[in-house]
C-alpha cells in the first residue's frame, strides 16, 4: 500500500470521525425541524450531553456516559418544548435561552464536581472497534469500519430515521405537522404532542453528539467545548435539504474541512493557525450563502 493511499485513508477516517458529532446532532435536528420546530438550543443540549457523559463515564464507565448524555439532551429538549411548544414562546428566543443557560449551568456543575480548574481530567473512552474483514478494505475500511461505537450508531441512525420519516404513519404525521399544522390538526393529528416528541428525540441525538466529543474524541471535558458545533449542525440540516441522505453528505463535507485544517497545520506553513481554524466555519457561511433561495424549508418551520 503506497504512502498516498495510507495518507488518504487516514484523512477519510479522520473526516468521518470528526463528522460524527455533527451527523448525530444534524440527524436529530432534521427530525425536529421536519415537525416545524427550529431548535437553536441544540448547542446547549450538546454541551449538556458532553458534561453528562463525563459525569457518567467517570462514575461508572463510557457506556453509562452515553446513556446519561442522551437523557441530559432529552431533558433539556423537554424543557425547551414546554416553553416553545406548550407556552407558545418564540422558538428562536427560547432556543437561545436554553443554550445560554446550558453554558452557565454546565460550567457551574463542572467546577463544583471537578474543582475550580478541572485540570488533568481524564476519562475512560470508547476506542475504535474494527469490523472483522471490512476494516481491511483500502481507503473505505479505516474510514467506515474502524471507528468508535458512536460512529456506527450515527450511520445506523440514518436509514432508521429515513424509514420512520418517509415510510411510516408516524413520519407522515410528523411531516404533515411541519408542512401545515392547521390542516394536520383538522384530520386529527395531535400536533403539539408530535412536535414535543420530535424535539425530545432531537435533544437526545444532540446529547449523544456531545458525548461523542468527550468519549470518542478528546477524552476530557472543557467548558464551552462544543465551540459552535450545534449551530453548524443546524446549517447542515439546511444544506442537506431536511433529508437524512443530504444531511449525511453535508456532515461529511464539514468533517473533511475540519480534518483538512489539521493537515494544513501539520505542513508548517507560515500562516497563522487561526486561519485554518476558521476553515469549517467559513465553509458553513459560504455554503449557506449559496443555498439561499435554492432550498425550501418545511412551511410551518418556526411557527407556533
Amino acid at each position: 500500500m503506497t504512502d498516498a493511499v495510507v495518507l488518504l485513508g487516514g484523512f477519510l477516517a479522520a473526516s468521518v470521525r470528526v463528522a460524527t458529532p455533527l451527523l448525530l446532532a444534524a440527524t436529530g435536528e432534521t427530525v425536529t425541524e421536519r415537525s416545524g420546530v427550529i431548535n437553536l438550543g441544540l448547542e446547549g443540549m450538546m454541551l449538556a450531553g458532553a458534561l453528562a457523559a463525563a459525569l457518567g463515564a467517570s462514575a461508572v464507565g463510557p457506556w453509562t456516559g452515553l446513556l446519561f448524555a442522551v437523557l441530559a439532551g432529552g431533558l433539556l429538549a423537554a424543557a425547551f418544548a414546554a416553553v416553545a411548544i406548550g407556552a407558545r414562546a418564540d422558538q428562536i428566543i427560547a432556543g437561545m435561552a436554553v443554550t445560554l443557560g446550558a453554558v452557565g449551568l454546565t460550567g457551574t456543575i463542572y467546577r463544583q464536581v471537578y474543582g475550580s480548574t478541572g485540570a488533568g481530567l481524564a476519562l475512560p473512552t470508547l476506542g475504535p472497534v474494527p469490523v472483522p474483514g471490512l476494516s481491511r478494505i483500502p481507503l473505505l475500511g479505516p474510514a467506515l469500519f474502524d471507528q468508535p461505537a458512536p460512529t456506527y450508531l450515527a450511520l445506523l441512525a440514518l436509514p432508521l430515521v429515513w424509514w420512520v420519516l418517509f415510510r411510516t404513519r408516524m413520519g407522515l404525521a410528523l411531516r404533515a405537522t411541519g408542512e401545515g399544522a392547521a390542516m394536520a390538526r383538522a384530520v386529527g393529528v395531535r400536533t403539539g404532542l408530535v412536535r414535543a416528541a420530535a424535539t425530545v428525540v432531537g435533544g437526545g441525538f444532540a446529547g449523544l453528539a456531545g458525548a461523542t466529543l468527550v468519549l470518542a474524541q478528546v477524552g476530557t471535558f472543557a467548558e464551552k467545548m462544543t465551540a459552535g458545533r450545534g449551530y453548524v449542525a443546524i446549517a447542515i440540516v439546511v444544506l442537506g435539504r431536511w433529508h437524512p441522505a443530504g444531511v449525511a453528505v453535508a456532515s461529511l463535507l464539514f468533517g473533511a474541512a475540519t480534518a483538512l485544517q489539521y493537515v494544513f497545520q501539520s505542513l508548517g506553513l507560515a500562516v497563522p493557525y487561526q486561519l485554518f481554524l476558521m476553515l469549517p466555519y467559513l465553509l458553513t457561511l459560504l455554503a449557506l450563502a449559496g443555498a439561499v433561495g435554492r432550498v425550501r424549508a418545511p412551511a410551518d418551520l418556526g411557527k407556533g
